[in-house]
């Protein structure tokens, strides 16, 4: 009995040695996305080749959004580090530029596409980082994804090619269904107001007018001024608009404000503009976020 005891101990023992001299699977190398709208395009193009970290909440503002410090410390081992650029990133850039500095690859998405500057207010003149309104840009800032990603020792770059391919084709079915909701929307009725300049690049590609935005510039980190707010209305009288849209990720209460003052009757509609939301809030991938803010506007507009 003793025997065959210790000769079970014996089996114990060599099984646990056995099991401690084996390897650990070695973790998926890292890509570190800013934004959640770079983190979905990310997440779309390398599958299961590679983990996303994704540093930007559900329904945050890219402009003052934070991270702790166990991400910042990601952030620096990464294999590859996505962002938007062109000054978006406000609250993050001393992270990125350490990133950087330390030799982390990184692909700026804003570095790879036609860059379209704002036309008027304290931005004007300076970049506008809100590229993702038109997808036609997107598939630049796609390519410029696959391409760096394709590097990364381990990665299968057939399948991420195959991934990217299935992407840009779903991209160029949302730009042809963009352009025909549009069409229908008479031209002297395409016409945006919201809460800061976020269409730009909208604009460009469907032909549409800005009327103008009720902070002035690129951030959500401005205000505006009792004169701004004084021309806008003057704007909107002038046009005669009658929608004004807001931004998801941010309060809606300046807009209503403005509605007030202009004494007509201007309806609010939400977009999601600059955030993508949380699984089951209406938009929480870039391709839905796009759909559903084409159906918003022609509904608003026509």
């Amino acid at each position: 009995m003793v025997r065959i005891l210790l000769g079970a101990v014996s089996a114990v023992v060599v099984v646990l040695t056995a099991a401690g001299c084996s390897p650990v699977a070695a973790e998926r190398p890292l890509v570190v996305a800013t934004t959640n709208i770079l983190g979905d395009v990310v997440s779309n193009i390398v599958g299961n080749e590679l983990d996303v970290l994704t540093l930007m909440k559900p329904n945050a503002d890219p402009h003052s959004f934070e991270i702790s410090a166990q991400e910042a410390s990601r952030l620096h081992n990464a294999e590859l580090l996505v962002s938007n650029g062109l000054g978006l990133e406000e609250g993050l850039q001393q992270h990125l530029d350490t990133a950087s500095a330390d030799g982390v690859p990184s692909v700026v998405a804003g570095d790879h596409i036609d860059v379209l500057n704002y036309a008027d207010g304290d931005a004007a003149g300076m970049p506008d980082a809100h590229f993702w309104t038109d997808p036609a840009r997107m598939v630049e800032v796609v390519l410029a994804i696959e391409a760096a990603v394709s590097t990364i020792d381990g990665v299968d770059s057939d399948v991420i090619a195959g991934n990217s391919a299935r992407y840009l084709a779903e991209l160029g079915e949302l730009d042809e269904a963009m352009t025909a909701a549009f069409t229908a929307i008479p031209a002297e009725q395409r016409a945006l107001v919201t809460n800061h300049h976020v269409f730009g690049y909208l604009a460009e590609r469907f032909d549409f007018r800005v009327i103008g935005a009720i902070i002035p510039g690129g951030t959500t980190l401005a205000a505006p001024s009792a004169s701004d707010l004084r021309d806008l209305v003057a704007a909107l009288d002038e046009s005669g608009v009658s929608t004004i849209f807001a931004e998801s990720s941010q309060p809606d209460r300046l807009v209503r404000v403005l509605a007030d003052e202009a004494g007509v009757h201007v309806s609010v509609v939400e977009l999601y503009t600059e955030s993508l939301t949380a699984p089951g809030e209406g938009a929480s991938d870039y391709l839905t976020m796009m759909r559903v803010n084409t159906e918003r506007i022609v509904t608003g507009l026509s």
